[in-house]
């Protein structure tokens, strides 16, 4: 059975001389990504290989890529956020492909971040230094195979699907709306309006993935608080 252990053997086991590795993690609304990536990083910042230091992984989630509110309100999709057309995907492969490139006068690649309370995008908020061997990614449509997204899969080495039971997935995701702002009723009306369609198309795309992160392990990661 697949341990975490063996997860990060395998994220380890990307990273060759002379190169960058790219990892994506994948999964519905509420399935642990951003738990397993930051797991993931901590334990591999904590056992680095031989003369690195902790700088030698790097996390970049792909909801810095979301439109801000004002773009969704613009557009008509303000209660659609978190659909597939509610992010910039040109720019999230652009950003890929730059970290792939890993061009040596790049001495820091700028990334956006995702603020939960503000529920907006941050510019240049995320740092990735040359010294990043190892760039883990994460996100709903690493493995969409329209629009823009089917660009995302030729960038990264591996893409991971986070297979968490449907039951704690929709109680983690209910949680977290309410720890955010959502009235409870409002956060189950979510849910099944918005984030249960985006769940049905991210699920349809798992046998792309090259790994199943079986649920035993993403449910004995502790969730981050807010």
């Amino acid at each position: 059975m697949l341990t975490f252990d063996d997860l990060v053997a395998r994220a380890r086991g990307l990273v060759t001389p002379g190169r960058r590795a790219l990892l994506g993690i994948v999964g519905s609304p509420g399935s642990g990504k951003s738990t397993l990536a930051e797991a993931l990083l901590a334990t591999l910042r904590a056992d680095r290989p031989p003369g690195a230091g902790a700088d030698w992984v790097a996390h970049v989630p792909m909801d810095g890529y979301h439109l801000a509110d004002v773009e969704l309100e613009r557009l008509g999709l303000r209660q659609a956020k978190g659909a597939p057309d509610t992010f910039d995907a040109g720019g999230y492969v652009a950003l890929l492909a730059r970290l792939r490139a890993a061009d040596p006068a790049d001495a820091v690649v700028y990334a956006p971040a995702f603020e939960r309370t503000l529920e907006q995008p941050l510019a240049g908020a995320i740092p990735v230094p040359a010294a990043a061997r190892l760039v883990v990614t994460e996100g709903n449509y690493l493995l969409l195979d329209s629009g823009r997204w089917p660009a995302v899969r030729p960038l990264v080495d591996e893409v991971w699907f986070c297979a968490l039971r449907d039951d704690v997935r929709l109680h983690r995701l209910h949680a977290r709306h309410v720890t955010f702002g959502k009235a409870p009723d409002e956060a189950v009306a979510w849910v099944a309006a918005v984030d249960q369609p985006n769940a049905e198309l991210i699920d349809a795309t798992r046998d792309r993935a090259d790994l199943l992160v079986p649920s035993g392990v993403l449910e004995a990661l502790r969730p981050p608080g807010p």
